[in-house]
């Protein structure tokens, strides 16, 4: 019989199902069966479309299954699946009768234990570092004392407590709160919008740009430190232009954003204590400074002193400078004369001598000679004589200008000195006077003494033979008792008494 031949009969008592109808009913029945499974498997496979739904596979040694996250189940996972990641997946069974394929409909998401979480942070945190957000060379220096603070965590807990109270301890400063939430969904997305937040604020606003941003948390599980884990918080903190502290967990708790940040403390606490110094010991050293700084210039100025006294002494007097050249002036002129007058009586009794054997002619002509001879020597002689007095001149106006301006330094460095020296005499006479018990006086106060010691109690004063009063305008005797009202035997009123 061929297989396909027509016996008439057409299929017997079987009923007919269309395509639909077969696809309907598989689909009840895989709903009905697993509405509600957790599967474990290693993902594979992850597709991001635009539509925002997410599509991987969940598959073993032996077998895939298609999964898929709707947009708003996917925006509320914890955890967002990556390649080669093995996960626990919650959600239903269902159909797809398009492709005739069955597909899980994933509405939570959990690592297959701590060690798949780790593993998935320690891959991300190297595809991070290859990227260089987590160079030491890009982080930037902590401010020394920054006028504001911004804070990025949860306005409700203990950490913002304790940040504002440290602060408040060591350097009191403006704070400005972010308020996050530091886990769950919400914690990430968060974070990040506060770090470009505060980055957004421009100088000179009407809300102040911080100086320094503080993200903060307490400790908690892996779970619950996830939100900081995120790329998106890692990129926000990698990106910040203002100097980021990360203090995230305890001192044993570790997350991507310490990495990313330009300094991270063990603690929210520790963190306070990075971003301001201590008040009273930035006090204490700028009064040291200053004292040091006043030692210097005391010692330097004495120095100065003492150098310009040494410098005074080498100089010596100007009339001393100028005296050796008068004298030896005076010397050659008073040479001068006389050896001329010698030298021309010298050469005219030489003349004399030879005139009778010489022609008339012959000795007017060598006299001639001689005395342009003598002419041009007094000549050469005269400008000498002026080119030195002139230079003794000048060296003696420089030298006494030069004493005149070290010695006017000296006066005015005198003077400041002491003007310096009389202003602080008259703070510690008014620190004085302001603690003497005179002032208390000024103020209605009396000092009562009993023998030349000061009377604290009345039992003392009663017994005193005699009292002194002393006022802020001076002394006064009294005698005690002689004002007190003592009642007289038989209930008679005292009698008046006077003090004084």
């Amino acid at each position: 019989m061929d297989l396909f031949e027509d016996e008439g009969g057409g299929g017997g008592n079987a009923p007919e199902f269309t395509v639909s109808e077969i696809s309907g009913a598989v689909k009840r029945v895989i709903e009905g069966e697993f509405a509600h499974v957790r599967v474990r498997g290693e993902v594979g496979r992850v597709s991001r479309p635009s539509s925002g739904h997410l599509y991987f596979d969940l598959k073993d040694d032996r077998a895939v299954i298609a999964a898929v996250s709707w947009k708003g189940q996917a925006a509320r996972l914890t955890v967002k699946p990556e390649e080669g990641m093995e996960v626990i997946a919650t959600g239903r069974l269902t159909t797809f009768p398009g492709q005739s394929k069955y597909q899980l409909i994933v509405e939570d998401i959990a690592p297959a234990g701590q060690g798949a979480l780790m593993l998935m942070l320690e891959k991300r945190r190297k595809a991070l570092a290859a990227e260089g957000l987590f160079d030491e060379a890009r982080k930037k220096p902590i401010p020394y004392l920054p006028e504001v603070i911004g804070v990025v965590t949860s306005p409700s807990g203990a950490v913002i407590r304790d940040i504002l109270h440290r602060l408040r301890d060591r350097f009191p400063r403006t704070v400005l709160i972010w308020p996050v939430a530091v886990q769950g969904e919400k914690c990430a997305p968060e974070v990040a919008a506060a770090i470009r937040g505060f980055n957004a604020l421009r100088p000179g606003g009407p809300v102040p740009r911080p100086d320094l941003l503080i993200v903060a948390r307490g400790g908690g599980s892996l779970e619950d430190l996830w939100g900081f884990n995120e790329e998106i918080v890692v990129r926000a903190a990698a990106a910040s232009e203002i100097p980021l502290i990360s203090a995230v967990g305890h001192e044993t708790d570790t997350t991507l954003i310490d990495h990313a940040a330009d300094r991270r403390a063990p603690t929210p606490t520790a963190a306070a204590e990075m971003a301001v110094p201590v008040r009273l010991d930035l006090l204490a050293w700028t009064g040291e400074q200053g004292a040091r700084l006043s030692r210097a210039l005391s010692q330097r100025l004495d120095q100065r002193r003492q150098r310009l006294s040494d410098l005074a002494r080498a100089l010596g007097r100007p009339e001393t400078l100028l005296d050796p050249a008068r004298q030896r002036l005076d010397l050659w002129s008073d040479r001068l004369g006389p050896a001329l007058h010698a030298a021309a009586t010298r050469k005219r009794a030489g003349f004399n001598g030879i005139a009778g054997r010489l022609q008339p002619s012959l000795l007017t002509g060598f006299i001639d000679r001689e005395r342009r001879l003598l002419n041009e020597r007094a000549g050469r002689l005269a400008p000498a004589i002026a080119r030195l007095s002139r230079d003794a001149t000048r060296d003696a106006a420089r030298q006494r200008g030069e004493l005149d301006r070290l010695a006017a330094r000296l006066a005015e460095a005198q003077r400041r000195r002491l003007g310096a020296l009389a202003d602080r005499l008259a703070a510690i006479d008014r620190t004085r006077q302001t603690l003497g018990y005179t002032e208390t006086l000024r103020r209605g106060y009396a000092v009562v003494r009993a023998e030349g010691a000061v009377v604290t109690t009345k039992a003392a004063a009663e017994t005193a033979p005699s009292l002194e009063i002393e006022f802020a305008d001076g002394r006064l005797p009294a005698v005690p008792g002689r004002g007190a009202r003592a009642k007289k035997p038989g209930g008679a009123p005292p009698e008046q008494g006077d003090l004084f």
